[in-house]
């Protein structure tokens, strides 16, 4: 991961899919205010805007829609994708704290007509999926991947 600028990094990501490969630049903004500056470059030529937010702290997840509404300022026609992170985390908390997050990341998906995945990095849980849900939608490829709704499980919403 490269810095660009303060709170604005770049890394790059490979997907071969079909035969092809698919190279992705990935920019990522810091959360805290300072970054809001940076919102316009992150995403005026976006083809798909992921919009992390860490399923143990709800706050991230409180945060996304007023994310979403300053992304959607300066790019309405990038695919919106929910990414809730620390799965490996989330299956610790209780099972009620689990299904109220679950449920009000589900209801702010479909709010923002987004597909939300939940993942880990550190486990590589849905990290794939994520960019080949991205690359179908992109090029009008079939999307072979199900819904997963259960609750202690990685969620899969669209």
């Amino acid at each position: 991961m490269r810095e660009l600028e303060k709170g604005i990094s770049c890394t790059d990501k490979m997907l071969s899919m079909g035969g092809a490969r698919i190279s992705y630049s990935i920019w990522e903004l810091e959360g805290a205010e300072r970054s809001r500056d940076q919102i316009p470059m992150a995403c005026k030529d976006s083809v798909a805007i992921l919009f992390m937010f860490d399923l143990t702290s709800r706050c991230t997840l409180n945060s996304l829609i007023s994310w979403y509404q300053q992304a959607r300022k300066y790019n309405q026609t990038a695919i919106p994708v929910m990414v809730g992170t620390k799965f490996d985390e989330f299956i610790q908390l209780p099972i009620d704290l689990q299904w109220t997050i679950a449920s009000q990341a589900r209801t702010y998906a479909k709010a923002l007509n987004a597909t939300l995945f939940f993942s880990s990095a550190s486990y590589n849980i849905n990290v794939n999926k994520i960019f080949k849900f991205v690359t179908a939608k992109l090029f009008d490829l079939p999307w072979t991947v199900e819904r997963n709704l259960t609750i202690g499980e990685p969620l899969i919403d669209f």
